[in-house]
């Protein structure tokens, strides 16, 4: 190329050149919006049974502006009351990309723990953090883990007191716990105190599936006990249902967690309300999908308590104290 026509050609190579720049960011602009970011869901309970309470988690992130299906995906992952098959559902959810895992229970928030240190998991329903390993503060959790504890371990001495109020002829309490959920030993001590203020005597019984818990309730009756307590674990979240329909046919007043217990025929429930804190972790996604760092939220924990009565329970259980005072 000759040197006249190089020097020609220059101012418009320039133009082009200045051209490209500035439209390049048009382009950039122009290209497609990013697709809705996917939020994982991983409970040890059946889809049925906490469908209630993950419908008030959507409708908290639908309060904020995330609507499944438009901006944001929900990867529900339900086992059904099957724990051992928690791992699994935590690393499909792993594969699938999620921005977030929200893990209800002890062994969920785990197995999302031990699937993912990088991903930011939301807990939920889980007594205490901090005793079972999975933060070191509740101010300042650090790492990828951090939202709402249910204060299991705080409930129960109000629970023992709301039955032995209920029940006021009781002397001997069956206590049903599960003997490997790293919340069971302070929610027994806790109790033993209590019991010891109110006059009590307990009766230990350990259920850690479905086939420990008639053997429980026979050895409650065979143990006489006056009535039953259920301590907070995950166990007792998934056979609840169970326990109350077991403990009604033997007649033996409990005090169990939720509602749906009590409709089922437990005497009382008595527990942080689940709509409330099932509701709080969509504020953790909000913020985390908007740049903030798990570690930094702090632990909140529940402010609303919900005490169930059944009255059709309690009836007899009034009836036979006045004929034992008309007696005595």
């Amino acid at each position: 190329m000759s040197r006249q026509l190089l020097n020609a050609l220059l101012p418009s190579l320039a133009v082009i050149l200045i051209a490209i720049i500035l439209v390049a960011p048009l382009v950039l602009k122009a290209q497609p919006a990013r697709g809705p970011v996917r939020v994982g869901v991983l409970t040890p309970q059946s889809r049925d049974a906490s469908a209630p309470r993950w419908d008030a988690f959507r409708q908290g992130l639908h309060d904020l502006g995330w609507e499944d299906g438009r901006n944001i995906v929900i990867e529900a992952r339900f086992a059904d009351g099957k724990f051992e098959l928690l791992r699994p559902l935590a690393e499909e959810l792993v594969k699938l990309g999620v921005s977030v895992i929200v893990a209800a229970n002890t062994p969920g928030i785990r197995a999302a723990m031990d699937t993912t240190t990088t991903i930011p998991i939301v807990m939920v329903e889980v007594a205490d953090p901090v005793a079972t390993g999975f933060i070191t503060n509740l101010s300042r959790p650090g790492g990828n883990v951090t939202g709402v504890s249910t204060l299991g371990r705080e409930t129960t001495r109000k629970r023992l007191e709301f039955l032995k109020e209920a029940v006021p002829r009781a002397s001997r309490i069956a206590v049903i716990m599960n003997p490997d959920d790293p919340v069971t030993p302070p929610q027994w001590r806790d109790a033993q105190q209590a019991a010891g203020l109110l006059g009590l005597r307990l009766q230990r019984l350990e259920v850690r599936n479905a086939s420990d818990l008639e053997r429980a309730v026979q050895s409650a009756i065979a143990g006489k006990a006056d009535a039953v307590l259920r301590l907070v674990d995950p166990v007792a979240v998934v056979l609840g249902q169970r326990t109350a329909e077991l403990l009604r046919t033997h007649r033996l007043p409990a005090m169990l967690q939720w509602k749906t217990e009590v409709e089922s025929g437990a005497l009382l429930g008595y527990f942080a309300d689940p709509f409330d804190y099932y509701r709080r972790p969509a504020g953790y996604v909000d913020r985390i999908l908007k740049g903030a760092k798990p570690g930094d939220l702090p632990v909140e924990q529940p402010t609303k308590f919900q005490l169930f009565i059944n009255l059709e329970t309690a009836k007899p259980l009034a009836s036979r104290s006045r004929n034992r005072a008309a007696r005595g």
